[in-house]
């Protein structure tokens, strides 16, 4: 056997083969030993080196040993195609995320059975009872027969039937990955963040999605009497669709945990990836993220307006020598009011452009509706909405944007004077000088116009 172990599992390769030239009975059970011409083996020095890796990365080495030791299997190997090109580059950014191993570990047991299954094997239309089949993961996945001939699992074709045969296992070439439901169902949570420990906190009120105000709690209604609908809940929001910041049940009581809020929108930047910038400056060089949290604490709502990396790697030095400058940069980006995406976009499409108060007195922040998005600032200051929604729980609402916003420098204007209407006296010729000195040297020139 070639000794160049695609995907850098040379070591395990080495791992496989002391293992079974080894005599010694109480380091491994009988039932467990792998020899050098094991599928495991096999599929490691196979051309499907994107699963190998994949398979190493997972930790799932040892687990696949005990598989094998105790029945054949079945391997359904995705081409290294579908892993390099065809696959989604976030949700293979997700698998390989240290949080994620569980995942990334359901996934490649689902592409393996505990049993053999030959191309012969193959179950058809007329066999519906054998389609189903368990894997590795407890979950389950149908082959089927297709009626031009070719053989599939779930929706994946056979592209390489029994493509690798030994002893304890066989391996089918398969044309895609396969997703399991709840491999999926852990992606979108984590795409859209909800996993992440972003919950109202023990006693913060309910916010109403749709005017993204406080809800007041609702009368109690007697048993059998018709819903009542609050008269606010029917009214259409007015131009301002987010409350002002107003003090709620805070103080020393602390009924709202800020402090815990603003860690967990912090760690949700750093999960989310490209704002390690924003949280570096919010935890590190300022602290703005305790006084954050103060306020949370005391009632209030927040919106903050996150650069992102590449919008921060373009600030100069000048920009960030002055003292207290990265305190005012953050405070231009926080607006004391719960916005999110929709709320700011229904405001910007509603009454055009929207000024927004900030932490930076009293300079606002404009937004207005740009191609199909929210532009905040004007000219080449002006940042779009770029990651909406990254944290919203009620009390923190964390939208990112693509520049860092600075408030426009009030120009003095300078005032032309009025024009004044200058009206010159005719000019007199050489002749009535004469005259007019003659009459004025005997005082009779008053008694001209043209001399005076």
């Amino acid at each position: 056997m070639d000794l160049n172990i695609y995907g850098g599992n040379i070591f395990f390769f080495i791992f496989l083969i002391f293992l079974s030239s080894s005599t010694t009975a109480a380091t491994l059970p009988s039932s467990a030993q792998i020899n050098s011409n094991s599928v495991l083996v096999a599929l490691l020095d196979s051309h499907y080196t994107e699963l190998a890796e994949l398979v190493d990365k997972a930790l799932l080495l040892q687990t696949l040993e005990q598989a094998v030791g105790k029945h054949n299997i079945t391997i359904f190997a995705p081409r290294n195609e579908a892993l390099e090109r065809q696959l989604d580059p976030e949700f293979k950014r997700f698998l390989l995320e240290p949080g994620n191993l569980k995942s990334l570990q359901t996934l490649l047991m689902f592409h393996i059975l505990p049993k053999r299954i030959r191309s012969s094997e193959w179950p058809n239309e007329n066999q519906p009872g054998s389609t189903r089949h368990n894997t590795l993961c407890d979950d389950f996945v149908h082959l089927t027969s297709k009626s031009s001939g070719k053989k599939a699992i779930g929706s994946a074709e056979i592209i390489r039937p029994d493509d690798i045969i030994r002893s304890d296992g066989i391996i089918h070439g398969i044309e895609r990955l396969l997703i399991p439901r709840s491999v999926q169902e852990d992606f979108n949570r984590r795409r859209s963040l909800q996993s992440i420990a972003a919950v109202l906190p023990q006693g913060a009120p309910e916010v109403d999605p749709r005017t993204h105000r406080l809800k007041k709690p609702a009368a109690p209604v007697p048993a059998g009497a018709p819903p009542v609908l609050p008269i606010y809940d029917a009214m259409a929001p007015g131009p301002s669709l987010a409350p002002a910041p107003a003090p709620g049940p805070g103080g020393p009581h602390g009924h709202f945990n800020g402090e815990k809020q603003v860690k967990d929108f912090i760690h949700t930047l750093l999960h989310y990836g490209g704002y390690n910038e924003m949280a570096d400056i919010l935890v590190n060089l300022t602290s703005l993220a305790t006084e954050m949290g103060r306020l949370v604490s005391e009632g209030y709502v927040l919106t903050v307006l996150a650069p992102n990396d590449e919008a921060m790697a373009k600030l100069t030095t000048d920009q960030l020598s002055e003292p207290g400058a990265p305190e005012q940069i953050i405070y231009y980006h926080i607006i004391p009011e719960y916005q999110t995406e929709e709320s700011m976009y229904n405001a910007v499409r509603r009454f055009g452009k929207v000024k927004y108060d900030t932490l930076r007195l009293p300079h606002k922040v404009t937004a207005q509706e740009a191609d199909g998005s929210v532009k905040f600032g004007s000219g080449d200051g002006s940042a779009y909405l770029f990651d909406p929604d990254i944290y919203t729980d009620g009390r923190i609402s964390v939208q990112g944007v693509d520049g860092v916003l600075f408030p426009e420098e009030e120009s003095p204007k300078v005032t032309k004077p009025a024009n004044v209407k200058v009206v010159t006296k005719p000019r007199r010729g050489k002749l009535m000088e004469l005259a007019c000195g003659m009459l004025g040297a005997v005082g009779q020139d008053s008694h001209f116009i043209t001399c005076q």
